[in-house]
């Protein structure tokens, strides 16, 4: 490794926690618990959003396609328990996967009758080959009630609550058409903190309109001192049939059109991260209907760019994180 004669004892020892990365990553952490490699099955259960459905608000967010960031891959005509057991069965396949986690993915997942919550969970944590279970929502559609049958399935299974929170700046979510608030956010999470075996991981978006360096760094703060378990960092992209589409093509949207210029911001989010943080996703990534930036297409080249500046900078996850 590289840079590492710069290093303190603590430091190496921490790297050699995270499987020699300068990250916390979600791979190694898997791999860690599982004692192999663990691959996400995306599932979409036919959940709409409060924001589409005139709930408290119409035409969704300003970034969401018609699909709600649902995978290519996932035929959304089918029962859950069949799309898992293709999606399953396709991985296994190209590369002998025997672990897996059920991803609730597309719209908001926690966004029905308890009941029907309820069902939908239990019929894809029944498999043995299902080891976790991965819940994605919105920070306003998490009652106790929800959090409750959340927790006694994490009894039972491993499992991440997902939160779309974006930013912390109210602004900005109200820019993003997102209809909930910086305080819905903290709350949602430190509700769902109280549950001991829910862990909660937050969606951000690193290149919002209108958020400067230092407040994107303050995103990276202000999540770790809430005490959140995990963290998917996207950038700002453009896909089709989207408001943000139309803004981006009259010039109103600034994007990381050079993948160089994200890797730079995000090593800087990452240091001022908590190290405690595990890392599910260092950029997005979108193939079909993208219009910019074009290096989204690859889920890889975002990756490799910040793992490389962690290492030219000899810098890691936490450097610069102080309580």
């Amino acid at each position: 490794m590289m840079g590492t004669a710069f290093l303190s004892h603590g430091e190496k020892k921490m790297f050699e926690e995270w499987g020699g990365k300068r990250y916390n990553s979600f791979n190694y952490h898997l791999k860690s618990l599982f004692g192999e490699k663990v691959y996400k099955v995306a599932l979409d259960a036919g959940f709409t959003c409060p924001n589409r459905d005139g709930s408290i608000g119409t035409g969704g967010c300003i970034f969401c396609d018609a699909g709600g960031s649902r995978a290519g891959y996932v035929d959304p005509d089918i029962p859950v328990e069949d799309q898992l057991i293709r999606g399953m069965e396709a991985i296994s396949r190209q590369t002998g996967a025997k672990k897996f986690i059920a991803y609730f993915q597309a719209f908001s997942n926690t966004y029905a009758p308890i009941k029907r919550l309820e069902a939908l969970y239990r019929s894809v944590v029944k498999f043995d080959e299902v080891v976790g279970i991965s819940i994605s929502t919105r920070p306003d559609l998490v009652p106790n009630e929800i959090l409750d049958l959340i927790e006694d399935i994490a009894k039972e299974k491993y499992l991440w609550l997902e939160l779309g929170v974006q930013t912390m700046k109210d602004e900005t979510l109200r820019f993003l058409n997102r209809g909930h608030s910086v305080a819905e956010n903290i709350d949602a999470i430190k509700r769902a903190k109280a549950r001991p075996n829910t862990r909660v991981l937050a969606h951000v978006i690193i290149g919002l309109p209108g958020e400067s360096e230092e407040e994107i760094l303050s995103n990276a703060r202000s999540l770790s001192l809430l005490g959140i378990d995990g963290i998917k960092i996207h950038h700002l992209y453009v896909v089709e049939n989207t408001l943000l589409a139309s803004l981006y093509e009259k010039g109103e949207i600034k994007l990381f059109e050079n993948v160089d210029e994200f890797a730079d911001i995000a090593t800087k989010f990452l240091e001022h991260l908590s190290p405690n943080v595990i890392i599910h996703r260092l950029q997005g990534f979108a193939r079909s209907g993208l219009i910019a930036p074009a290096w989204t297409s690859n889920k890889f080249i975002g990756v490799q760019k910040i793992e490389e500046l962690l290492e030219v900078r000899n810098t890691f996850q936490g450097r610069n994180f102080n309580r």
